[in-house]
């Protein structure tokens, strides 16, 4: 009877041990608070570091650490964490890993529409994570996007913008945004300014294609295409709030917030920015900005999103300065009555379904509503004689609005021939538009340079409505002959169709009442990778992109030659590599990019513009990225590119009404103006283990000088700007979430413009802002 008594407490003793060794748990991201799925949790004691499991799609882990001194929890993109199991408080355990500025292979998803490995991906791709965007407290994306190798977004004042990426700076349509690999405007219809579309503080990932992807997301992702990854629920429960402000009356306040209850998850966030008696005269803006996104995981191989967007912008344009104001740092407009209003709704929903282990689907279905009303100060226009002699001025008063019906099928089969994978999609745009707009007499004082008011004629310059549809298939087939070797290649078709219809009666006009046009085209790609190991590694690709000419500038009544459809052909190569036990990263692509009639914005003597097609142009540049950590807490980036974009075929006619002859000037050959030869980012940031939380950074951006107009006989000389951040988030005591932070932007206060344009009137600038001082605190709770 003893023995068996002994024998009973023995087996007892055996399962409460082996129970206790039994450990689950969730892995998040520190900072959105989302489930990691696919982390890995093995034994840091080994030196093969022996997996003992992997998070599901709900971020969970179940595992015994029989045995176990300590457990490493990584995943690709992440700082992995080491823990002592002794430390480990009962059978739960809740983990957050913070996204890593040092890893230069993070996952990325906007290569295939799938998450993969970026090592994987035979193109340019960069991604800034949730930890730089919470870091550096952008109040404007250009902020953010700058820090990216190649990337030039150029500020034009409240959350307006423009864009260089492979390309000169342009506001033609040369670039895809997305918001969750969704364009959010369809194509013909492109807007510069479009990213003001977007919420900021909904958005935890940014990635950054350059060159063509066309073969994969259609028309306009020429110089590149930029794709915001929206928050998602948290595990459990998560919110935050925050307060800024600056020296010159700019208020916002953000919040968000969400939580995920079984097979349920919800998010919303969103930010309300108002500014009023800014540095600038006559630059007062309001913003308001949201996401709604909710998840139901129907099983573990079935889930719907749902998704909402709306973007509220009332803005002030003060317009440009001319060389007297601007150099006298005198920031008064010379007018106060343009503005611009833009309305913007998207919805979708996306439903994803793992088939088995080797095919996947998912479906989503979008909408869009949108509404751009503007009195714009760059159509306000001197009318002069030929001798530029002033006689009257004009303007005009504008509203472009459309709606989008949309579907984005896209299903991914794996095989086992040569591990190859083969994803195939479709993609369709029904967005009906009407644009209208009409003509402005505007009075000017003459000897102060100064519109003092205007008077709507009521006649038309355009008033017409476009059927817009946009078909398309698309076909990526990636094989791996060998452990190191990855070959992509992929084809897409699209069919672009407008159907233009003039509301102005034929009597009232003798502008075209009718036009169909369609543009059918078809994009190829071809990429390799191969992978060295320990993190090196080496891409090639040859790519084509495709534009086709734009509905503002095919039926604006203003545009005077018929355009064609832009090509481009894109052959680049890279690499990346590691070395100091991951201390240092570095990478590199070269490109060459040759535009085919490439759509060129053409300066008019009345200051005004129009598009027009080139012959030929040609941009070839080395982007490069190095990333330096010697120590955990010092982390230095710098980042650049250098680029000649070059006229190879193009000539611009210019017109003597008073004689009737025109001349021609050729400028093959020429650098295109706008264009820098050098832009570069670096930033030096430490973050002390002494004094967990707290963060300080220093960035440099510097623009190389270039040409402003095309005879390259005129040059701004560019600029170099330093920036100072410092912030500290309260990691533990009663005020445990408690974050504050102070910016300075242009630390030395120069003088120096975004842009400058030049026309035989003389020079214009986008004045910058002078030195900034932003201010914020926010607070933060999070439950698992």
């Amino acid at each position: 009877m003893k023995r068996y008594l002994i024998l009973f407490i023995t087996f007892i003793l055996a399962k409460t041990q082996a129970y206790g060794q039994n450990i689950q748990g969730s892995i998040t991201d520190a900072n959105t608070h989302e489930a990691i799925a696919g982390a890995s949790i093995c034994n840091a004691d080994t030196k093969t570091g022996e997996k003992l499991g992997m998070t599901n799609a709900k971020g969970h882990f179940s595992i015994n650490t029989q045995g176990i001194i300590r457990l490493k929890f990584a995943m690709v993109g992440y700082s992995a964490r080491i823990i002592e199991v002794s430390a480990i408080k009962g059978q739960k355990l809740d983990v957050a890993l913070e996204p890593s500025t040092v890893d230069l292979q993070p996952v990325v998803v906007t290569a295939s529409r799938e998450g993969q490995a970026r090592q994987n991906a035979p193109i340019a791709i960069s991604k800034i994570n949730s930890t730089q965007i919470k870091d550096t407290k952008a109040t404007a994306l250009y902020q953010l996007l700058n820090k990216v190798a190649g990337v030039y977004m150029v500020n034009l004042g409240n959350e307006q913008h423009t864009m260089a990426i492979r390309q000169p700076i342009t506001y033609n349509a040369l670039y895809l945004y997305m918001e969750d690999g969704v364009p959010i405007r369809p194509t013909g219809i492109f807007n510069h300014n479009s990213l003001y579309e977007i919420n900021m503080s909904g958005v935890k990932d940014i990635e950054v294609i350059k060159g063509p992807a066309s073969s994969l997301y259609g028309s306009n992702s020429i110089g590149g295409a930029v794709n915001f990854i929206t928050q998602g629920p948290p595990t459990g429960y998560a919110g935050n709030v925050s307060v800024q402000g600056d020296n010159y009356h700019y208020r916002r306040v953000d919040a968000d917030g969400g939580f995920t209850q079984g097979k349920f998850g919800l998010y919303v966030g969103g930010y309300i920015a108002h500014q009023a008696d800014s540095w600038q005269d006559y630059s007062d803006f309001d913003k308001y900005s949201a996401n709604f996104k909710t998840t139901y995981d129907f099983s573990a191989k079935t889930k719907l999103t749902t998704s909402a967007a709306y973007n509220y912008l009332n803005t002030q344009t003060p317009g440009s300065l001319d060389s007297a104001r601007f150099y006298d740092r005198s920031y008064g407009s010379n007018q106060r009555f343009t503005y611009r209003k833009v309305k913007s709704f998207r919805a979708g929903t996306r439903l994803d379904h793992q088939w088995d282990d080797k095919n996947s689907t998912f479906v989503t279905l979008f909408f869009r509503n949108n509404s751009t009303a503007q009195l714009p100060s760059y159509f306000i226009s001197d009318v002069r004689d030929n001798n530029g002699v002033y006689k009257s001025s004009n303007g005009q008063v504008n509203d472009q609005k459309f709606n989008s019906y949309g579907l984005l099928a896209q299903h991914r089969v794996d095989f086992d021939f040569l591990h190859s994978r083969l994803i195939g999609g479709v993609y369709m745009d029904d967005s009906p538009s009407s644009y209208y707009a009409q003509y402005l007499d505007i009075t000017k004082d003459v000897a102060n340079n100064y519109y003092t008011g205007f008077s709507n004629t009521g006649r038309y310059i355009d008033n017409y409505k476009i059927k817009l549809f946009n078909t398309a298939a698309y076909v990526q087939y990636e094989v791996k002959p060998t452990e190191a070797l990855r070959i992509v290649g992929g084809l897409r078709y699209d069919r672009v169709h407008y159907n233009f219809d003039n509301e102005i009666p034929a009597g009232q006009t003798k502008y075209k009442q009718q036009e169909t046009n369609n543009f059918n085209i078809v994009a190829p790609k071809l990429g390799i990778t191969y992978n060295f190991g320990n993190n090196k590694g080496l891409y090639a690709n040859y790519s084509v992109g495709f534009q086709p000419p734009e509905t503002g500038d095919l039926y604006s009544s203003r545009q005077l030659t018929q355009l064609k459809q832009a090509t481009f052909d894109n052959y680049e190569a890279g690499g990346w590599f590691s070395a100091f036990n991951k201390k240092l990263y570095f990478e590199l692509s070269v490109f060459d990019l040759e535009g085919h009639n490439e759509i060129i914005n053409q300066l008019l003597p009345d200051n005004t513009t129009q598009n027009q097609n080139a012959g030929a142009t040609r941009h070839r540049g080395i982007e490069y990225s190095l990333t330096v950590a010697p120590v955990k807490e010092l982390t230095f980036r710098f980042s650049g590119t250098n680029a000649k974009h070059t006229y190879v075929e193009y000539s611009e006619v210019t017109t003597n009404y008073t004689t009737g002859t025109n001349t021609v000037t050729n400028y093959d050959g020429k650098r295109m103006n706008n264009a820098p030869a050098w832009v570069a980012n670096s930033e030096l940031s430490y973050k002390p283990q002494y004094l967990p939380g707290f963060r300080i950074a220093t960035e440099w951006q510097h623009i190389n000088q270039y040409y402003t107009n095309p005879a390259n006989t005129k040059t701004y000389s560019g600029y170099d700007i330093y920036n100072l951040r410092l912030g500290y988030d309260v990691k533990s005591s009663v005020l445990k979430g408690a974050g504050i932070w102070f910016n300075v932007l242009n630390l030395t206060n120069r003088l120096y413009a975004t842009t400058v344009t030049s026309s035989r009137y003389g020079d214009t600038y986008n004045a910058a802002p002078p030195r900034t001082y932003t201010l914020g605190i926010s607070y933060s709770f999070s439950k698992y």
